[in-house]
C-alpha cells in the first residue's frame, strides 16, 4: 500500500431512484504512484464524474474500498472525512469556484480558514503559492478583474494551499482557450513533478491525455482499458 497514492479496489456505486435501480460503477480497480500525474476519459455518462466524487470523499462507494495515503476512506466517519479531505485533497473545478467579493489571496486562503493557523502565516502561504504562479502583482485583485486564466492559476493555488497529497481536477481547461489550457495543463504537470502531488484530471478532452503518465478510459461503469505512457 505505501508505494500508492491511491488505490481503488472493487469500487461499485449503485443509486436509487424512484425505486429504480442505477449502477453508476462497477468493479472498478486501479492504482496510482505518488507523484504521477494521470486522468480519467470517458464519453458523457460513462461514471467518470461519480469516480471523482467517490475519490475525493464526496460521496461513498456502493460496495469497495478507496484507500488515500493508505488509509481507508469508507472506515471514517463524516467529520473525520472532512477532516481528511481539508489536509489530503485540493480540488480544481472548471468554473474556478471562487468568491467574487474577496481578492485572489483571500480566495488562496480560504481552505486554512477552519485551521488554527494565524492569519499571518495563512497569507504567507497564498502570496507564496501566487508569486510561484506568476501572479504575484495581482494578488489584490478580485475575481472579476482577472482572465480566465489567472482566475484558474488562482483555482490551483488555493487546490494546493494545504499541501495536499492528491488533486483532482475537474475538466480544468473546459472554460479556457487552447492556448491558456494547454498551459494550465503543463503548469499541473510541473506541479505534479515539483512536489510530487498526485494529480487525476477527469476530462472527456482526450488532447489532454499526451501529457499524462497513465490514462484510466471508465466506459458503462467500468474500467475498459488503462494506459500508461
Amino acid at each position: 500500500m505505501a508505494n500508492y497514492s491511491v488505490k481503488v479496489e472493487g469500487v461499485s456505486k449503485v443509486y436509487n431512484s424512484a425505486g429504480l435501480e442505477v449502477r453508476a460503477l462497477s468493479d472498478v480497480s486501479f492504482s496510482l504512484k505518488q507523484g504521477e500525474f494521470s486522468a480519467i476519459v470517458g464519453p458523457s455518462g460513462s461514471g467518470k464524474s461519480t469516480l471523482m466524487h467517490l475519490l475525493g470523499t464526496l460521496d461513498r462507494p456502493t460496495s469497495g474500498e478507496i484507500y488515500i495515503d493508505g488509509a481507508a476512506t469508507s472506515e471514517m466517519n463524516d467529520h473525520e472525512l472532512s477532516i481528511f479531505r481539508n489536509k489530503k485533497l485540493g480540488f480544481v473545478f472548471q468554473a474556478y469556484n471562487l468568491v467574487n467579493g474577496v481578492d485572489a489571496t483571500m480566495n488562496v486562503e480560504l481552505p486554512l480558514m477552519v485551521s488554527p493557523m494565524p492569519p499571518q502565516e495563512r497569507k504567507r502561504r497564498a502570496m507564496v503559492l501566487l508569486t510561484e504562479l506568476g501572479l504575484a502583482e495581482r494578488a489584490r485583485l478580485k475575481p472579476t478583474q482577472l482572465s480566465g486564466g489567472q482566475q484558474q492559476r488562482v483555482a490551483i493555488a488555493r487546490a494546493l494551499v494545504n499541501n495536499p497529497s492528491l488533486v483532482l481536477a475537474d475538466e480544468p481547461t473546459g472554460n479556457l482557450d487552447t492556448k491558456s489550457g494547454d498551459e494550465v495543463i503543463k503548469l499541473l504537470k510541473g506541479i505534479s513533478r515539483s512536489q510530487q502531488v498526485t494529480m487525476v484530471i477527469v476530462t472527456h478532452n482526450l488532447d489532454i491525455t499526451r501529457h499524462c503518465d497513465r490514462v484510466i478510459h471508465i466506459k458503462d461503469g467500468r474500467l475498459d482499458k488503462e494506459v500508461l505512457k
